[in-house]
């Protein structure tokens, strides 16, 4: 079994690759919040929810979306205006 020796500069371009890439998950994991519109598969997958429970809440007008070529867009803004609305306080 060999030894290998590690330098300092190799820990501290492990560390770099390392921070980036955690800075790369976190951005991503954050680009939802920072878009102002979201499709209906991004909605869906915001929230855990079908497609069926997704068209349910534009029916009924819980949920308000744009229509644009066929593309439905709900702000995001929007979305958490209405589970904040909808929040249920439990009395002990």
């Amino acid at each position: 079994m060999s030894a290998t020796i590690i330098t300092t500069e190799d820990l501290r371009e492990f560390k770099m690759e390392l921070l980036d890439g955690i800075k790369q998950l976190l951005k991503d994991q954050d680009g939802k919040a920072n878009k102002k519109w979201l499709k209906s598969n991004e909605v869906r997958e915001l929230l855990g929810i079908s497609p069926g429970t997704l068209q349910n809440l534009r029916i009924n007008g819980t949920l308000r979306y744009t229509k644009m070529g066929g593309i439905l867009y709900y702000e995001y803004n929007e979305i958490m205006e209405v589970l904040e609305k909808n929040k249920i306080y439990n009395r002990l």
